[in-house]
């Protein structure tokens, strides 16, 4: 992706064109080998770093003037700091191979046009004082580039995340495998979540076909053209998150103990079906592999003209099981024919709700979020507006607890 990018930005092909050592690597531009002078008047070369600023895959004007440094603070030719670039002075680490030792500020009257202008700038700055040691000490490297292999789970960079300064977090996410059971409404929206994430691979699992009420309990606006080809769920989903996320795998069927191997390797699964039966086999399938999953459920009822019920959101890993039985929680049984959920009734709200929260706890399973409840099961009453959190473990908190 680094080279494609580069190829389709004029600014970037200069940078490259004009000999500049430049790399994009997790959603930021570097241009490597900046020659500086240290304390000692000795001439190091260190990196600078920026996040991009994208649409799509074209750079826009970018959305600071501040850049980053990975060395030490450069010195001008004497060996005293050169003090109009100093900003910040703290390590960061700006994703899971990217590290910054301090940041700088110079901003024009009229700020950075674009990225080269940006990092030319800088590079100036810093390597004059090196060349006015040794005129030798070049910023322009001209270095042999060798053709890469784009291994990104993203067809476009994830700006999101290099903007927010984030990537070492969102690194934790980077799992080989995660399961979608079942693509109605609560499935649909975990899918929106999870596609905008760095896992390796998404499993989607659905015999069902995607109809009109599916439209209109599911993320996006669907053309009717679509619903009258009456596709397949897990057809459809992959055909619209493909244009985000490369890794998506789609089974159309439902599951029974003959076919659960469709589970196995995977790191985490979401179990999103309304069946009693068909979700005893699963759960029974990912607790024998010792797989994480969470399962969520929704009971609404339509009483004196309003609708009230609760959602459910229970989370199981080697921290609980065993201490509860799963039937305790999830409903095992024959489903119940005067569910209103299970007449189709328009709940895109309480869908997107219930999916947040699961992946909101799948992200603070693997570490991207703080969680020091460790509950492993939530339930939003509608009509109180409550969220009650229970299977807390006290051990998992700390003596605090």
């Amino acid at each position: 992706m680094s080279h494609r990018l580069i190829n389709l930005n004029p600014e970037l092909k200069k940078l490259r064109d004009e000999g500049y050592d430049v790399e994009i690597r997790e959603n930021h531009l570097l241009v490597k080998d900046v020659p500086y002078v240290d304390k000692s008047r000795t001439i190091q070369r260190g990196v600078l770093i920026t996040p991009l600023t994208l649409a799509g895959d074209k750079t826009l004007r970018p959305g600071s003037h501040v850049v980053y440094f990975d060395g030490m603070h450069p010195c001008n030719a004497d060996g005293i700091e050169i003090e109009a670039l100093r900003h910040q002075s703290t390590p960061q680490k700006l994703g899971k191979s990217l590290v910054a030792q301090r940041s700088f500020s110079h901003k024009p009257s009229s700020g950075y046009p674009d990225h080269y202008s940006k990092m030319t700038t800088y590079a100036a700055i810093i390597s004059h004082q090196a060349q006015a040691l040794d005129p030798s000490f070049k910023v322009r490297t001209f270095p042999p580039y060798e053709q890469e292999e784009d291994d990104s789970v993203f067809t476009y960079l994830d700006t999101a995340t290099s903007r927010a300064g984030i990537g070492n977090v969102t690194a934790k996410l980077e799992l080989g495998g995660i399961g979608i059971v079942g693509l109605g409404g609560s499935g649909s929206y975990i899918l929106d979540l999870v596609a905008k994430t760095p896992v390796r691979k998404i499993v989607l699992i659905d015999g069902d076909k995607f109809s009109t009420h599916n439209a209109f309990r599911s993320p996006g606006a669907h053309q009717i053209e679509k619903l009258r080809e009456a596709p397949l769920k897990v057809d459809y989903f992959k055909d619209q998150y493909s244009k985000l996320h490369r890794n998506i795998i789609a089974h159309p069927c439902f599951l029974y103990e003959s076919n659960t191997d469709l589970l196995d390797g995977l790191d985490f699964v979401f179990v999103c079906v309304d069946s009693g039966p068909a979700r005893k086999v699963i759960v029974e399938k990912l607790e024998s592999a010792c797989t994480p999953f969470i399962d969520v459920g929704m009971g609404i009822n339509l009483v004196n003209d309003t609708l009230i019920g609760q959602l459910r959101v229970t989370t199981r890993t080697q921290g609980n099981q065993g201490k509860t039985e799963p039937g305790a929680r999830m409903n095992f049984g024959i489903d119940v024919g005067d569910d209103i959920y299970a007449t189709n009734v328009q709940t895109a709200d309480l869908n997107a709700f219930l999916a947040v929260q699961a992946v909101i706890k799948w992200k603070k399973h693997f570490g991207f979020y703080c969680d020091h409840r460790k509950e492993h099961h939530t339930q939003y009453l509608l009509e109180g507006g409550a969220l009650i959190h229970e299977d807390e473990y006290a051990e998992a908190r700390g003596p605090e607890a």
